[in-house]
């Protein structure tokens, strides 16, 4: 299942956004623009969803509250919506739409609830509320029916594919320092402080064929690795990678992730996520501590992986390696534009010049990348002052 079309009203920093998105999808920004807030969409999503408990109350709460998570531009119908059409592929007639405004209690204990939650399956509305049971009982009013198994029965398939999101953006120091560190794992564990622990649970076989994968990767983009595999500690149990480097002595290159370089550590995060599963991934800034060599092949290989999972990848950047590729079409490539009040998310075909331009055979880094960069400012110069 892939999201087809995101419309989104006093999310975060957006005002009102509308867009289409494809199988693979490139948020392009400046710094602050807003780029992890559009992924968070997802991830909101995902955490109302969950099967950990929690739903609505809880993925408002882990944000900061309401206050924390509508736009400031907010003022007339302060409430947030949340609007996505889904469906089975890009090329599937079949279609799934879900909307969600969240709204205030207006007295109380001020918490938030649904002002707003529809559903329809191809075009046919199945869901509306608020309905009569809310209306003899508001306390319903704090929980979405998506989040609910008693009440999701006709919708679950959406349920399922909103839980089921993943995102990881690794954070090698806290893989590589984890025992020593030994802090609460945040829930989901989107900085990879629990990733040897994920590869631990997978199944041998899968575990295997992703390991094996991800060396012949490594053997090319790691200079002098030859080995990758996953092993327990014979005293304390605990789960690690090693990797058998050359050397002039026979098995004596051998280190355990603790020692590997935090690009390293990266590479091996992504390429296992990108391997894991046929779920939405999302991605933020997946270049950061890789080699411009490596980040230059990252966008057709996150192609090729992602047509044999038939899976949705959405991509935050802005790396000029990564968009120096041929092979990224303008309808793949979304630039948020932070020139009103607020920041609109813009589909490229909308933005004329920019896109005449990769029509005419320019790559998104010379068409596209100069637009998220603001006006040119001696950065140096306004610090000596």
């Amino acid at each position: 299942m892939i999201v087809t079309h995101l419309a989104i009203r006093n999310w975060r920093n957006f005002r009102s956004s509308e867009v289409d998105l494809t199988d693979r999808v490139f948020i392009l920004g400046a710094n602050a623009s807003g780029k992890s807030n559009f992924l968070d969409v997802f991830r909101f999503l995902r955490d109302v969803c969950s099967s950990q408990g929690g739903g609505l109350q809880k993925a408002i709460q882990s944000r900061g509250g309401l206050s924390k998570v509508r736009c400031l531009s907010a003022r007339q119908n302060p409430h947030i919506e949340i609007d996505v059409t889904l469906k089975p592929s890009s090329e599937s007639d079949e279609s799934w739409r879900y909307i969600l405004s969240i709204a205030q209690e207006p007295r109380g204990f001020r918490r938030p609830i649904v002002q707003k939650e529809i559903v329809y399956k191809d075009g046919e509305k199945i869901l509306e509320r608020p309905d009569k049971n809310d209306g003899l009982d508001p306390e319903r009013l704090i929980q979405t029916h998506i989040e609910q198994v008693n009440n999701n029965v006709e919708f679950r398939d959406i349920a399922r594919f909103f839980a089921s999101t993943t995102y990881l953006h690794l954070v090698p120091q806290l893989l590589r320092f984890n025992d020593e560190i030994q802090g609460r794992t945040i829930e989901t564990d989107p900085f990879g402080q629990g990733f040897l622990d994920r590869v631990a649970k997978t199944t041998a076989r899968s575990q295997k064929s992703r390991l094996s994968r991800i060396e012949r990767a490594l053997k090319i983009a790691v200079p002098n690795l030859e080995q990758l595999k996953f092993e327990r500690d014979e005293a304390t149990g605990r789960p690690h990678l090693a990797a058998l480097y050359k050397h002039w002595r026979a098995n004596a290159g051998w280190q355990r992730e603790d020692q590997f370089s935090d690009g390293t550590l990266r590479l091996i995060g992504l390429l296992w996520a990108l391997l894991e599963d046929d779920a939405l991934l999302l991605l933020e800034e997946p270049e950061l501590s890789l080699n411009s060599a490596i980040v230059s092949k990252l966008a057709p290989l996150i192609y090729r992986l992602q047509r044999q999972r038939r899976r949705q990848v959405i991509i935050s950047t802005h790396s000029v390696d990564l968009l120096s590729d041929s092979g990224i079409a303008a309808e793949e490539v979304i630039l948020l534009d932070t020139s009103g009040e607020a920041t609109k998310a813009v589909n490229l075909r909308e933005v004329s010049d920019s896109y005449q331009l990769i029509k005419s055979g320019f790559p998104v880094s010379e068409a596209v990348l100069p637009k998220t960069v603001p006006a040119q400012i001696d950065l140096f110069a306004q610090v000596d002052d």
